[in-house]
């Protein structure tokens, strides 16, 4: 084969092979995150993948030393460090951990959620505003 058919057949390789769909996120969550911040010494981390070709976000968040059971977890936003917002996307199943899911999200979803304007709360019965809080990074 001559240098031109190579070099096109290692251009098509890199064509079809196209960039990576899925973005690697996570958060460290504690009481110092929270707005206002709490005294809970509690600590947390979650672990998460977004696939933007199918737009599925899958989850694994682990926490101890909470006041209390969880009564709720959700992803928050969009919202910087610092600032409070709705729920974005709910975390069922969150009163014990670890705590894994998914949900697709909407093309505005996924925008704050790149963007790094999602954070992570979790409530309890002593902290209803939320314990511990994590904003979602790269």
């Amino acid at each position: 084969m001559n240098k031109s058919v190579i070099a096109v057949l290692a251009l098509g390789a890199v064509a079809f092979a196209g960039p990576a769909c899925a973005e690697k996120l996570k958060a460290t969550l504690d009481g110092k995150a929270e707005v206002p911040a709490t005294t809970s010494s509690a600590t947390g981390t979650a672990d998460l993948n977004y696939d933007a070709a199918s737009k599925k976000l899958s989850w694994t968040v682990t926490y101890s030393g909470l006041s209390g059971p969880a009564t709720a977890a959700h992803f928050h936003g969009p919202a910087e460090a610092g600032k409070n917002a709705g729920v974005a996307v709910a975390i069922p199943n969150a009163a014990s951990s670890p705590v894994k899911g998914e949900a697709t999200l909407t093309d505005a979803q996924a925008a704050d959620l790149l963007g790094g304007k999602y954070y992570i709360n979790i409530h309890t019965a002593a902290n209803p505003g939320g314990e511990i809080r994590g904003q979602v990074t790269k």
